[in-house]
């Protein structure tokens, strides 16, 4: 199988950085950018030319195509497109202040869809190509104390289901992966919103349940994302981990059942009225 060119967001640490390297010892070559390539240092080290570390804040758009356009430039082509920077916010809605949703939307969002803007032209040159949206288990589901961060991976996963429909016609196709837990740096870091304390016990509960998740191996993560991009028919949406499936089933089950249980009502809101 040719090897592709890979172009990865947020690859300083965590699961970007095991996307990186598993790419890399399969032998493909990897545009890694960070906000600081420099810690990518070890990777140039280990793997020579086949890596290209650049500076990068998903935030600036001009900055995006720049990037996007210098590792096209460098490597001839792009093949596989990651977007996988990010961060997590987190508080209560009530504690949220307007900047720290701004920033959160900024990076997890709209940084998304600069490099999608960037990547499809080259892409779609190509004839082919692949776009992973990095989401979450938090993209389909909703917990306490996330509603920024889900409503970021909420967005991302409406915008991709669109945009899957939209470039599939020039041969390139869109998977939102939706990992779990997993045991990487910024596991239990993110930024957190000013505490209010009525929501103290909440926050201990959250707490108490995300102590008890089993974190997933990140190297394992980045081995599945190799698979995946080298299927023929990749899914829409996949989880990574055994937590999705864990979670999903029972929050889908609970809308279907609620749907149906006021299907009756909704018609009312049709204002259709029946035949006599």
């Amino acid at each position: 199988m040719m090897s592709k060119v890979w172009f990865v967001t947020g690859s300083s640490r965590g699961l970007g950085r095991n996307f990186v390297e598993a790419a890399l010892a399969k032998g493909d070559k990897v545009a890694a950018t960070a906000r600081n390539s420099k810690s990518l240092a070890e990777l140039v080290t280990t793997y020579g030319d086949a890596i290209l570390p650049l500076d990068l804040d998903v935030t600036d758009r001009d900055g995006v195509f720049a990037t996007v356009k210098h590792a096209k430039e460098h490597f001839g082509r792009l093949d596989v497109v990651v977007n996988n920077a990010g961060y997590g916010l987190l508080g209560a809605v009530e504690e949220l202040t307007e900047q720290q949703l701004r920033d959160q939307l900024e990076t997890n969002l709209f940084g998304a869809v600069w490099v999608v803007q960037a990547a499809l032209p080259q892409l779609r040159d190509n004839g082919s190509g692949h776009i992973i949206q990095i989401s979450s288990v938090g993209g389909v589901a909703a917990f306490p104390l996330a509603s920024a961060y889900h409503a970021a991976k909420w967005a991302l996963e409406g915008l991709s289901e669109s945009l899957a429909q939209e470039v599939a016609g020039f041969g390139i196709k869109v998977t939102v992966v939706e990992p779990g837990s997993y045991a990487t740096e910024g596991a239990a870091g993110g930024v957190h919103a000013e505490i209010n304390p009525l929501y103290a016990d909440m926050r201990e509960a959250f707490a108490a349940y995300a102590q008890s998740l089993q974190p997933a191996d990140p190297a394992a993560a980045g081995r599945a994302l190799v698979e995946l991009v080298d299927s023929a028919n990749p899914p829409l949406r996949v989880f990574f981990g055994s937590q999705g499936n864990q979670v999903i089933s029972q929050v889908y089950a609970d809308r279907l059942q609620t749907w149906a249980d006021w299907q009756d009502f909704s018609a009312k809101a049709d204002g259709h009225t029946a035949a006599v």
